[in-house]
C-alpha cells in the first residue's frame, strides 16, 4: 500500500504517545520521517514497511531499516507481540480490508497507534450537502477518480469498529490544523484523529 502523494502530516501526537526506547514497526512509513523522529526524540528502535521504491530509497538514505511489503497481504511475517508499538498513519483508509489489518496489528504490537483523516469533518459534510460532490480538502486533497482512499470513515465509525472487535481505546486525540479538538466535538470539527489501542481480550 503506497502512501505516495499523501498530504504532509504532523507527527507530534504520535511521538508523544510512544514511550522512550520502545521498538516500533511503522506500516506505510513513507520516506521514514516519523521513524527518524522517533529514533531521535524517543530513542526508539524502528523498522518500516513501505511499497514505494522511491520512499524505500529515501529511508535507506536516512539509515532507517525498511523492507518492501504490501499491507493488503497482511503481517504474517511478524511474530505475535514482536513490537512495543505498531503504527499506521494516514494509510488505514487505503487498504482493502482495514478490519483485518487492524487485527493483525493488534496481534503483532503490544500497542497500536492509528491516525487517519476524519471524513465526518463538517466541511466534508457541507461539500457533500451543498455541492453534491465528493469533498476535496487539505487532508483529503484528491479528486474522487484519482484518490488512493477507498475506505473513508468518520471518527465514530472507527470507534464502532474497535467496539465490534473488542479492541480497547487507551487514548484518543483529535486535531484541526494541528490544534486539539475536544472529544465531545471531535467527529464534527476534527480533520485528523489518532488512537492508541490495545486488545481488550488479552490485555485487560
Amino acid at each position: 500500500m503506497s502512501v505516495e502523494n499523501r498530504p504532509h502530516v504532523a507527527y507530534d501526537e504520535i511521538v508523544k504517545l510512544v514511550q522512550p526506547k520502545s521498538s516500533v514497526l511503522d506500516l506505510g512509513c513513507g520516506d521514514g520521517e516519523l521513524l527518524q523522529r522517533l529514533e531521535r526524540e524517543r530513542e526508539c528502535t524502528g523498522r518500516g514497511v513501505e511499497i514505494n521504491e522511491t520512499h524505500i530509497r529515501a529511508c535507506i538514505g536516512k539509515g532507517i531499516s525498511v523492507f518492501q511489503g504490501n499491507l493488503d497481504e497482511g503481517l504474517a511475517d511478524h511474530e505475535t507481540h514482536s513490537y512495543d508499538y505498531v503504527i499506521l498513519n494516514q494509510t488505514l483508509q487505503m487498504v482493502h480490508r482495514p478490519d483485518r489489518l487492524l487485527r493483525e496489528m493488534i496481534r503483532v504490537g503490544r500497542n497500536v497507534i492509528i491516525g487517519f483523516p476524519n471524513f465526518g469533518y463538517f466541511m466534508n459534510r457541507i461539500q457533500l450537502l451543498v455541492r453534491g460532490r465528493m469533498p476535496v480538502t487539505g487532508t483529503l486533497p484528491y479528486q474522487w477518480y484519482e484518490t488512493p482512499n477507498i475506505h473513508l470513515c468518520t471518527l465514530k465509525d472507527f470507534r464502532a469498529l474497535c467496539r465490534d472487535h473488542r479492541i480497547s481505546v487507551k487514548t484518543e486525540a483529535a486535531t484541526r490544523r494541528g490544534r486539539p479538538v475536544p472529544k465531545c466535538a471531535a467527529n464534527l470539527f476534527a480533520t485528523e484523529v489518532c488512537f492508541l489501542l490495545v486488545d481488550s481480550i488479552t490485555r485487560i
